[in-house]
């Protein structure tokens, strides 16, 4: 181990001249990922479908092949599912990434090819491993261990030979050997179903390890990191892991979680962000306090950016990295090495910068709220909910928010449910304050809001610690990668969890 981790940090400085080449030319590298894509796929079921044989530009793909989303590919995904080979992609798929979204009960299974693991998932940790040695050479995080506080993996009964299980859990089980000796717990812990034990067992295996740096959710991290102090009766994780330096997170924004982290720690650490996906790792901070998350554009993924007003419409036109604008929304399309094609992923993104090109989540497709043309998006009500935490010396665990409609006695107005670490003293001066931050970011809500004409001040409940588990676990959706929806332009998601509460 104290050999190795020396070997490493060093052939991760050695990709940093790679990692250049990209960034400086993302275009050229964008360009090079499609012809080979195209290349490697144009005998599968879906090349031959569409003539990849005849395709030689962005501009031919686009033109042949159409977006699709999940319920198109499944027939495909299916059949490869069942041990069919050369459909999707040219190369057997074995592997399948099980995510269940956010907005349905029915589960997706992701292919994932040799390729997506090594030339997308795992090229991508090594870059954002030589970005940090880069921007902290004097790093010592291979010292130690690193914590991934990930999914539960199964069995996929369809085939002996076919496996799936949460994001996390794939990547594990195909680490490369270094990377078992370098992760805390073992596999056997770090891959159980039943996430409340789980988090037990991850908690006595690792409060006695070095841990150096740390990966996951924020809600499920936090969780961990509590019943690791209860374990050790500490007041701060410093006090348990004195040489942990570094938090990675993604999934949902970190802005309503940041001042809960650095409570628990008690000593400044270093946060990136990465927006890493069943479909996809497709961008990392390259250092803390960066505008956005740089795109990975050599990791053999081909991106498209669909304005989010073409979204619904039937020749909705997509653009390429040279068109694309800071500040304006888009919906994220991708084709890939695991056989994903002009495939509509949900998220909407932002580039903060197109040199480089950085980016950041502002949310899901299906998931804000636009009941009276407000279009409030998830990166709205983030900083609106970081903004009322801050200015009441309150803390929030989670929140979820929908609509009011108008009835006979009353216009709209958005409900708020939110669990709170630390309650504000005053609900109403947390309403307050957070209703002055969304009219701050969002000039359409501003506009909806003034003097209540079409909307009123938002209506808040304050709910009891575990409402929001407990509804995951009435889903069937407690742990892993599952998250509480931030936003959704219809009620059935609060008034579940009211009727719950």
């Amino acid at each position: 181990m104290k050999l190795l981790s020396p070997a490493i940090s060093i052939l991760a400085r050695m990709r940093l001249w790679r990692i250049e080449k990209w960034i400086n030319h993302p275009q050229a590298a964008q360009r090079e990922v499609l012809q080979e894509l195209v290349t490697a796929a144009q005998y599968s079921s879906f090349g031959k479908k569409y003539n990849f044989t005849k395709l030689f530009n962005v501009k031919e793909f686009k033109k042949a092949v159409p977006i699709q989303d999940y319920d198109s590919l499944k027939p495909y995904i299916q059949r490869m599912m069942e041990g069919e080979e050369n459909v999707l992609w040219n190369t057997p798929i074995n592997w399948f990434a099980k995510s269940s979204g956010t907005t349905s009960d029915k589960s997706k299974f992701i292919p994932m090819s040799e390729e997506s693991l090594q030339d997308n998932h795992y090229k991508a940790n090594k870059d954002v491993l030589s970005n940090y040695y880069k921007n902290f050479p004097g790093s010592e995080l291979l010292t130690g261990k690193g914590l991934v506080v990930g999914g539960s993996h199964q069995i996929n009964k369809l085939n002996d030979e076919i496996q799936y299980g949460d994001l996390s859990a794939v990547l594990m089980q195909n680490s490369p050997f270094w990377g078992q000796w370098l992760r805390t717990p073992e596999l056997s812990i770090a891959l159980l179903d039943e996430w409340e034990t789980k988090i037990e067992k991850l908690a006595q295996a690792t409060a006695n390890e070095n841990v150096t740096s740390v990966a996951g959710v924020p809600t499920w991290t936090l969780i961990l990191f509590k019943r690791i102090l209860e374990i050790k009766n500490a007041q701060t994780l410093k006090e348990v892991w004195p040489n942990l330096e570094l938090y990675l997170h993604g999934g949902v924004s970190f802005v309503p979680y940041k001042a809960q982290f650095e409570k628990i720690i008690g000593a400044p650490i270093n946060y990136l962000e990465v927006y890493n996906a069943s479909e996809g790792f497709f961008a990392a901070q390259e250092k803390p306090n960066d505008d956005g998350m740089t795109l990975f554009t050599e990791h053999g993924i081909f991106y498209e950016f669909l304005p989010v007003e073409e979204y619904g419409k039937d020749n909705p036109q997509t653009v390429g990295l040279n068109e694309v604008k800071t500040g304006k929304n888009y919906a994220l399309i991708i084709s890939t090495t695991g056989g994903l094609w002009r495939y509509l992923v949900g998220d909407t993104i932002q580039f903060t910068s197109v040199n480089p090109y950085r980016i950041i989540v502002t949310g899901r497709l299906k998931h804000y709220m636009n009941a009276f043309g407000e279009e409030v998006i998830v990166d709205n009500s983030d900083k609106a909910i970081a903004y009322a935490a801050a200015q009441t010396g309150s803390i929030v665990n989670d929140y979820t928010a929908a609509p009011m409609y108008f009835s006979e006695d009353s216009n709209g107005a958005h409900e708020w449910l939110i669990e709170f670490e630390k309650e504000p003293a005053s609900m109403q001066a947390f309403t307050e304050a957070l209703d002055a931050e969304l009219k701050n970011v969002n000039s359409d809500y501003e506009a909806k809001r003034h003097k209540d004409i079409a909307l009123r001040m938002p209506v808040v409940h304050k709910l009891i610690k575990g409402s929001f588990a407990n509804w995951l676990r009435s889903k069937g959706k407690l742990g892993g990668q599952h998250k509480v929806p931030r936003l959704s332009n219809e009620r059935s998601f609060v008034e579940e969890i009211l009727s719950m509460s």
